[in-house]
């Protein structure tokens, strides 16, 4: 846990940095991996996937271990890291195809009014081409990768957009010859080179390492990767070999991100954070047991237990965040968009759920949220709550929630909810005073829409 430091507000700790700093806004880069599990990399306790650069991020800064995504699916987490909102209140809380629409305000509308300019790459998946939703109309100066989340599970794509142009991709018409994830790292190393003389935000939203459904269901394998170097001699399935790669891949991609910062002198003015949408998933024929991908924690991507929502966090800015350091401080990606908002100077739009962890980022002490909230409709309605060292869970719409005790049982193995039935009473009022209708989503556990369910 950070050492107990003598409170600086988050106003007063960006005033001072930008006096540091000559007065220049810091950068701020996020990227952002695809169902990678809390124990899918070395400095979080995998043993057989190697990830020298991403451990290498976690030297230089602080490895949170309490960090927990937006929700334990894609679309509803990157909406609560966009907009500052929890599952109870966000727009969009399952995978179909809900936009955001005009009046939702994204951390990068809310950075463009400091003077930021901003760019998304990668898989967007929170508003389709011809929605009020796409990137470019929610403060995104520059977008390029899949718009779609679903299309986005194509490693080879044929098409690509670029802005609001579709860009073909010549090399895949009939043939696998460009992987996608080679282009987003281009394009990302070029918005660094092009932005290095202002204020930017980057979002880096890269697709590693997500299944190809498809794929899997055809072929038995979906990890679509160009080769399984360096695990190629491994005993291992092919299927594990390759979702090695590709974690490896990944790793080999932020250190190439990592280098363009440093060649251009940017990396003591960029705030970089590392993180994952959602826990481990099982998906194109990969078994989340073999590398322990969860890591000591119960459950995968869509449950609600800590496997399924608690995920890696890195924030690393030379000079400022504490170097090598582990925090236990619990935060969540609604926490985001204040903290973006406080690094630029301005005020986040009223109403998020997020607060600033600012103090927390520069080793400072602060306190925490009095409670975080979850909610999902992969299985049913379901809701979940951290309150303090307990966690309730409830698996079904009604039902009295489960009770664990983090302190002494991170793995979610004692339900201790008879014991303990005041605490019990609190979950529950948590659970009804989080909760807001939404007109999309039902508490009868599916989407109002009926659509297609994305993976």
């Amino acid at each position: 846990m950070l050492r107990r430091r003598e409170f600086l507000s988050g106003i007063a700790a960006a005033s001072l940095l930008r006096g540091q700093s000559g007065g220049r806004k810091p950068n701020i880069l996020f990227i952002l991996a695809d169902d990678l599990g809390y124990g899918d990399i070395g400095c979080y306790g995998q043993k057989k996937i190697v990830t020298p650069n991403i451990d290498r991020l976690a030297t230089q800064g602080v490895r949170f271990t309490d960090c927990y995504a937006g929700s334990t699916i894609c679309a509803p987490s990157r909406c609560s890291l966009m907009t500052g909102m929890h599952s109870g209140h966000g727009r969009i809380r399952g995978n179909e195809h809900s936009p955001l629409l005009a009046s939702d305000l994204t951390v990068a509308q809310v950075l463009q009014r400091a003077n930021y300019h901003t760019g998304i790459i990668g898989k967007w998946g929170i508003g389709d081409i011809g929605t009020e939703g796409m990137p470019n109309l929610k403060g995104f100066d520059e977008s390029y990768g899949y718009i779609d989340q679903t299309y986005a599970h194509t490693y080879y794509p044929q098409i690509m957009w670029n802005n609001t142009t579709e860009q073909v991709i010549g090399p895949n018409l009939g043939q696998h010859h460009t992987w996608s994830p080679d282009l987003l790292t281009e394009h990302a190393i070029s918005f660094i080179d092009r932005n290095r003389s202002t204020p930017f935000f980057l979002y880096l939203a890269h697709t590693l390492p997500h299944a190809n459904n498809q794929l899997g269901s055809d072929t038995g394998n979906g990890m679509e990767v160009p080769n399984d170097k360096p695990y190629t001699d491994r005993p291992w399935p092919q299927v594990e070999k390759n979702f090695a790669a590709m974690v490896t891949y990944l790793d080999t991609h932020v250190g190439k991100v990592l280098a363009q910062l440093q060649k251009n002198g940017l990396e003591e003015n960029t705030l970089v954070f590392f993180a994952s949408d959602n826990g481990p998933h099982s998906e194109g024929g990969h078994d989340p047991k073999f590398f322990s991908s969860a890591g000591p924690f119960r459950g995968i991507k869509r449950d609600l237990y800590e496997g399924g929502i608690r995920v890696p966090m890195i924030a690393r800015w030379p000079g400022k965040v504490p170097v090598g350091v582990t925090s236990d401080f619990p935060w969540a990606f609604w926490d985001f968009l204040p903290t973006a908002a406080e690094l630029a100077g301005v005020s986040p739009p009223a109403g998020v759920d997020g607060m600033s962890v600012l103090p927390t980022l520069l080793g400072h002490s602060q306190k925490p949220h009095d409670y975080l909230y979850w909610e999902s409709y992969e299985k049913g309605f379901q809701q979940a709550v951290r309150l303090g060292n307990w966690k309730g869970v409830r698996t079904q719409a009604g039902a009295s929630p489960e009770l664990y005790d983090l302190k002494h049982d991170i793995s979610e193995k004692t339900n201790v909810a008879a014991a303990h039935p005041d605490v019990v009473a609190q979950m529950e009022k948590i659970m009804t005073a989080a909760h807001v209708d939404s007109p999309t989503y039902s508490t009868r556990g599916r989407s109002d829409r009926g659509r297609k369910r994305a993976q």
